[in-house]
């Protein structure tokens, strides 16, 4: 049994992906069910997915259109802006809003058993949750080495349990042989 995922000491909230305006201005896809929260925060952490997260100041954020816009401290050109395409938009996982109920983050399904309701059948382990524009993706790795690609929603993953590592399944017809 691979051992649980570890909570990582920052979450991220939100994605750049493009310049907004001519200041150093930058537009983030957000990542949190909390969006709200984060037009409160001065300091935000930048992550390139490798190295040490870096500390910046957020001198003004605001909503426009499905996007959140960052002014950062010391950016104030286009070309400024254009470096930070890419990284990560954190927040320390101790200043997270509190989940309820049924609520999990996405770093707690890492890992996770995935096994077909109806028999018990282990279809593999969980990878990552895939961000597609629309309904994500549990990326589950087989025991055979090859990927498993569900639909993550209420309809296909019937129990999801992290604690216990585990997330019960309901699958089509069919799709084993699609991936």
């Amino acid at each position: 049994m691979s051992e649980k995922p570890r909570a990582p000491e920052r979450l991220t909230v939100a994605r750049i992906v493009k310049t907004q305006g001519r200041r150093g201005e930058v537009a983030a896809h957000i990542l949190t069910d909390f969006p709200d929260r984060l037009l409160e925060r001065s300091v935000v952490w930048l992550w390139d997915g490798a190295g040490e997260p870096r500390q910046v100041a957020v001198e003004r954020v605001w909503p426009h259109k499905k996007f959140l816009v960052f002014q950062f401290a010391g950016y104030e050109s286009i070309a400024q802006a254009g470096e930070l395409i890419g990284l990560e938009v954190q927040i320390p996982r101790a200043e997270a809003a509190p989940l309820g109920e049924g609520e999990y983050f996405e770093y707690e399904l890492v890992g996770c058993r995935v096994v077909e309701q109806a028999t018990g059948a282990e279809l593999g382990r969980v990878r990552e949750l895939v961000p597609t524009g629309a309904t994500p993706l549990l990326a589950v790795d087989t025991p055979e080495g090859k990927e498993l690609l569900i639909p993550f929603a209420e309809e296909f993953c019937k129990r999801i349990a992290p604690k216990e590592q585990r997330v019960e399944v309901v699958l089509p017809e069919g799709l084993t042989e699609l991936n």
